[in-house]
């Protein structure tokens, strides 16, 4: 295991800027690459009960029980492949920063190629210490953690994901990219999900806003609707931003 380097800590300076994108994504756009979603009719937490396996609480009562449900995780993330939206949003790279923001806690953006991605709930590659308010982190991309592995801190290893009743991650650094954004494509989320539902509002009113999503029953204000799935129309919409950009 390596220890992981801390994000960048500079901010976005306000301003609007015109070659960035930022993208939010969420569940929807890995489950076209096959992993399962959360709240939908097939969600985990239809078959799962969050309060036993993504909670602190939960984490005290059976950690081999949390530890088991994650490695299963980690395990069919690290099987499923990255899908057009996402190798078309890392190929927006060519011409443009681009910064996405995710609920997602699979690499599958990385994985596409892309070099900034922003991790709101943690990620399913990384574990940390079990205790004090700044453990260690480490990298184990597919690897499974066992009892009995430790941090150097001398914690048992649990998975660095933000469970329910955990503060997101990095909400400061969501909330400036977007308010800088030239472009926002908000792909795979349902928007019920506090805070980073609430990411939508800092964007620009002058920055093109557009959703991508197999239905919604409000779309934001000044926000595009194109209705489908994310692996058919995010790429034509990529190819679209980097024909504007010049770029082949």
């Amino acid at each position: 295991m390596s220890s992981i380097p801390s994000l960048n800590q500079d901010r976005p300076s306000g301003k609007a800027q015109p070659r960035k994108i930022v993208v939010l994504s969420g569940s929807g756009i890995s489950a076209e690459s096959g992993l399962p979603t959360f709240r939908d009719a097939k969600g985990l937490w239809n078959t799962y009960s969050w309060q036993e396996l993504a909670s602190p609480a939960g984490w005290q009562r059976h950690p081999e029980a949390v530890l088991a449900f994650y490695n299963e995780r980690r395990a069919k993330a690290w099987q499923a492949q990255p899908n057009a939206a996402h190798r078309a949003i890392a190929s927006l790279e060519g011409a443009y920063e681009v910064v996405v923001v995710t609920q997602n806690v699979d690499a599958l953006h990385e994985r596409a190629g892309s070099s900034h991605v922003v991790h709101l709930h943690g990620e399913l590659a990384c574990v940390r210490g079990s205790a004090g308010a700044s453990p260690r982190r480490y990298r184990i991309d597919g690897d499974p953690i066992a009892m009995g592995q430790l941090c150097e801190d001398g914690t048992q290893l649990r998975p660095d994901i933000v469970w329910f009743g955990e503060a997101v991650q990095h909400f400061d650094d969501a909330e400036m990219h977007v308010a800088t954004a030239a472009r926002v494509l908000v792909v795979g989320t349902s928007l019920t999900v506090y805070p980073a539902a609430s990411l939508l509002q800092y964007a620009s009113r002058d920055a093109e806003k557009v959703l991508v999503a197999l239905d919604m029953e409000e779309v934001p204000h000044g926000y595009t609707f194109l209705q489908g799935k994310a692996g058919e129309i995010v790429p034509t919409l990529a190819a679209r931003w980097l024909a504007e950009a010049g770029a082949t």
